[in-house]
């Protein structure tokens, strides 16, 4: 099955004195790739700016912009369509001896090892060890998500989006950063690379063509088995036409919806609007 859906996300910053200059880059624009396909995009910035869109190391569309008047808010704001296929059955019967090679993990070495957010622990590396050893890859890499999503109980503020893998374990509750982050923590350790996907999930599951609601970015993981599985830590939910794929990394840090410097004095954010409509 294929939706077609609408995406309004808008974010930004307030200041309390006016900023004289900004530099920024937004990754709020869907890219066409297997499984989506990106119809429409635009991005309103206010002040105005004229972005300079480029793909960056890991393929995600970067509208890099410069705002050089005086300025207390940063406002910007992303429109998309995206049409979205249903979930993709994993290739099954790859073995170890096959994601392993010098190959692999040469190509890969970014993606197997610890990151800014995604640390190593041994408790974590003995629970990898003990599913690679009953597994295969792919259902490894399963076992690892799904027990990713055990750990943690899904509450809002007890992190913030410098938690690490680490942290967010021994807490013991989190948002979806915090799952997909831990997850790919498990993934890593049992030699599977690993990375984090940032984008949206259209919440209703059963809903009907045109209706409208509030959503917010949402995070999982895409780990390569023989090729690259896609898998959701926070809800277990398969991944597919209720995703919609904008931005991949090693953690969160390379993946931030709005990021950049600026001269002036320290800013408020404004909050996340997401609004997603089904269109088909």
């Amino acid at each position: 099955m294929t939706w077609r859906i609408a995406v309004r996300h808008r974010t930004g910053y307030h200041y309390s004195t006016a900023v004289r200059a900004s530099y920024n880059e937004a990754r709020m624009t869907p890219t066409s790739s297997r499984g989506q396909h990106t119809l429409e995009s635009r991005l309103d910035i206010t002040p105005g700016a004229r972005p300079l869109r480029y793909l960056d190391y890991w393929g995600t569309a970067v509208d890099a912009f410069d705002v050089h008047v005086p300025h207390m808010e940063l406002v910007v704001t992303a429109f998309s369509v995206v049409e979205t296929a249903g979930a993709l059955d994993p290739m099954r019967g790859v073995g170890w001896d096959t994601v392993t090679t010098s190959f692999v993990v040469d190509r890969y070495a970014e993606l197997l090892a610890p990151s800014r957010y995604v640390t190593s622990e041994p408790q974590v590396s003995a629970a990898g060890a003990a599913l690679a050893t009953e597994h295969q890859p792919v259902e490894a890499g399963l076992a690892a998500v799904a027990w990713s999503h055990e750990q943690l109980g899904y509450e809002r503020g007890q992190t913030g989006v410098h938690t690490t893998s680490a942290q967010a374990r021994a807490t013991g509750k989190g948002v979806c950063q915090d799952y997909t982050h831990l997850a790919l923590a498990l993934l890593r350790a049992m030699g599977l690379p690993a990375r984090y996907v940032s984008g949206y999930l259209y919440p209703i599951a059963d809903s009907t063509v045109g209706a409208r609601t509030s959503g917010e970015s949402h995070a999982w993981v895409e780990f390569w088995a023989g090729d690259w599985v896609a898998a959701d830590p926070t809800s277990l939910a398969a991944v597919g036409e209720r995703h919609i794929v904008v931005a991949r990394g090693r953690d969160y840090a390379d993946v931030r919806p709005l990021s950049g410097i600026y001269h002036g004095p320290p800013a408020e954010s404004l909050g996340v609007e997401v609004e997603l409509t089904r269109l088909r």
